[in-house]
């Protein structure tokens, strides 16, 4: 999803631009997780470095955006148990067919659409097409904060 604030500052590749504010800073000793509240009321978790949190001011309240490729996201069906952060429900909304990779468009349930990069053959193992539901996953490892 693009971003008025990103698209002033730089343009990127990654396609998956989520907007929001900072909801909370939980440091450690060397990384902090960063949550984010999107503006359409998805959370969003990104472990960064504690050098990153301060370079960007990253605080409660703060605006950013949470940004991650396509290729970092993982598309499931089901009720899944897994040690990733983020898990975004939706709807798959398109997939366009490539050679050997597609890219699934999810509809999130809080209306974000969240892009992934995935084999045709996974693609074809799951069913995905529109209107199944689904589930993105990201680890918070993958995703950026820019401010």
């Amino acid at each position: 999803m693009n971003n008025d604030r990103m698209e002033n500052k730089m343009k990127l590749s990654a396609r998956n631009q989520l907007s929001g504010k900072v909801e909370a800073v939980q440091e450690g000793a060397v990384n902090a997780i960063v949550t984010l509240k999107t503006d359409d009321g998805t959370t969003i978790s990104s472990t960064i470095s504690l050098a990153a949190v301060k370079e960007l001011g990253l605080a409660v309240g703060k605006e950013a955006t949470a940004i991650f490729k396509a290729t970092e996201v993982l598309i499931g069906l089901g009720t899944m148990k897994i040690s990733a952060r983020n898990k975004i429900i939706g709807e798959v909304a398109a997939v366009e067919a490539g050679a050997v990779n597609g890219i699934v468009t999810l509809k999130a349930d809080t209306g974000c659409t969240i892009s992934s990069t995935i084999s045709m053959a996974a693609i074809k193992e799951l069913g995905l097409e529109p209107g199944v539901k689904a589930t993105a996953v990201i680890k918070a490892t993958s995703v950026m904060i820019a401010v």
